[in-house]
């Protein structure tokens, strides 16, 4: 039986009322002492703005401080829907992605945001985007949904992929120059494009579960990762996959790469793994002391911020090139609160 999809749907797998964008000057709230440290967190993001973060009944975050501080952004409308995903196309543009088909847009950083999408009655949860090497924006959700956008995010219309089922579809990524990319969902859904999203094609499932995330590592070097430690390698730009070697059985929800190219996984029961050989093993090598982490974003100054579903983590990076099986020595600093 397929499970409904909720908040854990939006870390295990994600129209009317359009609002014209009228420039006009933003009023910026004062700094305040917003409990981040107790929210049901989803995503963070490093903007020209700053830190944002996002997650429950619509709460949209910044902090100019490295996260000593937060405000709650500008938005056109306030909603009560679950922010599930905020993406990125350039350090000022962007879209947070929700239940109930709700997007919103930013041009600023994150400091305001339009609504240009919303729909209470028949709105699945949209779970990522990304802006095509086209200008367009395609946007990936629940039961096999797919958005396209070709004016900047004003407006959306669904888009038909050939091969699709309605199985979640999770993320949505591309290689550093954006002419390869992967889109991964449900059931071992993946489809790749060698030609900048122009064309999909229907990869041939390896693995029965669902996949949350994947990430490209340079020449034709991918990794997937997913549920209960389903983590896999591939070595021909996604036509076949190897699976990773784990130390536990934990659900991976997101990842970040290290400057000197470590891959950090992050997920189930708060835990932080490492690899050193691009994806092929990975070591424990941290584990918050409550929740699930959802996102994590790299710092300029090695701190790792991540978001849990009861709240913000920041830890300092001490050691930049761990030894295989060996601990990043993770140590606290502030927990976002003020």
């Amino acid at each position: 039986m397929r499970a409904p999809v909720g908040f854990a749907m939006v870390l295990i797998v994600a129209a009317a009322g359009f609002h014209a964008f009228s420039p006009r000057t933003a009023v910026t709230p004062p700094a305040i002492a917003t409990p981040v440290g107790n929210m049901q967190l989803t995503s963070v993001q490093q903007t020209s703005a700053g830190l944002v973060v996002a997650g429950e009944l619509g709460h949209i975050l910044l902090s100019t401080d490295q996260g000593q501080s937060w405000q709650p952004a500008q938005r056109s409308v306030n909603r009560q829907a679950l922010i599930t995903r905020l993406s990125f196309a350039s350090a000022d543009e962007g879209l947070a992605l929700g239940h109930e088909g709700w997007i919103l847009r930013t041009r600023d950083g994150g400091r305001t945001w339009t609504e240009v999408n919303f729909d209470a009655s028949n709105g699945e949860p949209l779970m990522n985007a990304a802006r095509l090497p086209s200008g367009d924006w395609l946007v990936v959700g629940a039961f096999g949904r797919v958005l396209r956008s070709t004016d900047g995010g004003d407006s959306w219309a669904e888009e038909v992929i050939d091969g699709l089922t309605d199985w979640h579809l999770n993320t949505i990524v591309s290689s550093a120059d954006a002419g390869k990319w992967l889109i991964v969902g449900e059931a071992g859904t993946l489809l790749r494009s060698l030609d900048g999203a122009r064309s999909w094609e229907v990869v041939e499932p390896f693995y029965n579960g669902s996949l949350y995330g994947a990430l490209h590592l340079g020449g034709s070097t991918w990794v997937s990762y997913g549920m209960r430690g389903h983590v896999f390698h591939s070595e021909d730009d996604g036509a076949t996959w190897q699976e990773a070697r784990l130390p536990a059985p934990i659900s991976v929800y997101s990842h970040a790469l290290t400057a000197d190219g470590t891959l950090l996984l992050v997920g189930q029961g708060g835990l932080v793994l490492a690899s050193t050989d691009q994806g092929r093993n990975f070591s424990v090598n941290y584990r918050i002391p409550q929740g699930n982490l959802t996102d994590i974003a790299l710092l300029p100054d090695g701190q790792a911020v991540m978001t849990s579903d009861e709240g913000l983590e920041i830890r300092q990076l001490t050691a930049s090139t761990p030894a295989p099986g060996s601990n990043l020595n993770l140590s606290k600093t502030e927990s976002g609160e003020s």
